[in-house]
C-alpha cells in the first residue's frame, strides 16, 4: 500500500526555486533513501512532507492530504526526526522521549506509555542516560534520543533528516538497522535523507536522488547508483563494486572541467 504520495511538488524560498515538479511514492514496509549533494532540497522536501512547510503540489499520507490535516492529526501519522536538536530544551532524556506519546495522552501518562519509552531507550542504547538532561549529551547521543522519541510515537510513517550525520560507524549501522527493522517488522514507511551513498545502498529498498532541485533518479540502489549518474550529480569519478549483495561506491577523484556538477 502507498504510504506517502508526493505529486508535482514545488517549493520556492525567497523567490528562488528549491525544487520543482517532484513526484514519487513510498510504500508501507519500505526504507526510502533521499540522496543528493548539499543544497539539493532534501531537508526542504522532508519538511514539506511533514507539513512544516507549505509547498505547491500535493502530499498525501495513506490517502489523506497533509495540507488539510491538523498538527495533531499529522503527529498520529508522521514522526519526524530533525537534523539538529531544538535549542534550549532542558528536559531529561526520559521526559523528552515521552513527548512522542503526546498525540495519545489526555492528562497523564500511564504504565504502558512508560514501558514503551523504556523499550525505545533500550532499542537506541540510551537507557543509561534516562535521567540526564538532553543538552548535556553529545550530538550523536541526542540524535539517538530523537529517534527513540519517534519510535514511541507509533506512527505508520517516520521521516528522518540525516539521522546518521553525528554518529560514529557503529551507531550509524545500528540506526540503519533499527530503520530496517521498523520497516520489516512493523510495516512502517521510513523515509530518510542521507549523505552516505553506501549506507543508502546497503539499507534502503529504493532511493530518490535530487540534484539542483530536480529528481534525477528513483528506483532500487542498483538502478540509481550508476557511475555516470554519480559523476553528473556529485561531480566525482567513482567505481561501483558488486562484490556484496548491494552496490558499493568507491570515490576516486573530483571531476574537472565542464562535466563537473560543482
Amino acid at each position: 500500500m502507498v504510504a506517502i504520495s508526493v505529486k508535482d511538488l514545488s517549493y520556492t524560498y525567497r523567490k528562488k526555486p528549491v525544487f520543482s515538479d517532484i513526484s514519487f511514492e513510498a510504500q508501507e514496509g519500505e526504507v526510502l533513501g533521499v540522496v543528493g549533494p548539499n543544497g539539493s532540497g532534501k531537508t526542504t522536501m522532508i519538511k514539506c512532507i511533514d507539513g512544516i512547510l507549505q509547498p505547491e503540489g500535493e502530499v498525501r499520507v495513506f490517502g489523506g492530504e497533509v495540507a488539510s490535516m491538523s498538527r495533531m492529526d499529522i503527529a498520529r501519522k508522521i514522526a519526524y526526526v530533525p537534523q539538529s536538536f531544538p535549542e534550549g530544551l532542558s528536559s531529561v532524556v526520559f521526559e523528552t522521549i515521552m513527548m512522542g506519546r503526546r498525540p495519545y495522552l489526555n492528562w497523564k501518562t500511564g504504565s504502558e506509555d512508560e514501558e514503551k519509552v523504556y523499550n525505545a531507550m533500550k532499542m537506541m542504547g540510551v537507557e543509561e542516560f534516562a535521567f540526564r538532561k538532553v543538552k548535556e549529551l553529545s550530538g550523536g547521543e541526542r540524535q539517538r534520543v530523537m529517534i527513540a522519541r519517534a519510535i514511541v510515537q507509533e506512527t505508520p510513517v517516520i521521516l528522518m533528516d540525516e539521522p546518521t550525520s553525528s554518529l560514529d560507524v557503529r551507531h550509524q549501522m545500528e540506526v540503519m538497522g533499527v530503520a530496517r527493522s521498523l520497516a520489516e517488522r512493523k510495516n512502517i514507511a521510513v523515509l530518510m535523507s542521507l549523505h552516505d551513498l553506501n549506507l543508502a545502498a546497503r539499507y534502503c529498498d529504493r532511493i530518490v536522488m535530487f540534484n539542483k532541485g530536480n529528481l534525477c533518479g528513483f528506483g532500487t540502489p542498483e538502478n540509481v547508483l550508476k557511475e555516470d549518474v554519480i559523476r553528473q550529480v556529485y561531480g566525482i569519478e567513482a567505481r561501483i563494486s558488486h562484490d556484496a549483495d548491494y552496490p558499493y561506491i568507491i570515490p576516486l577523484c573530483p571531476v574537472s572541467g565542464e562535466n563537473s556538477s560543482k
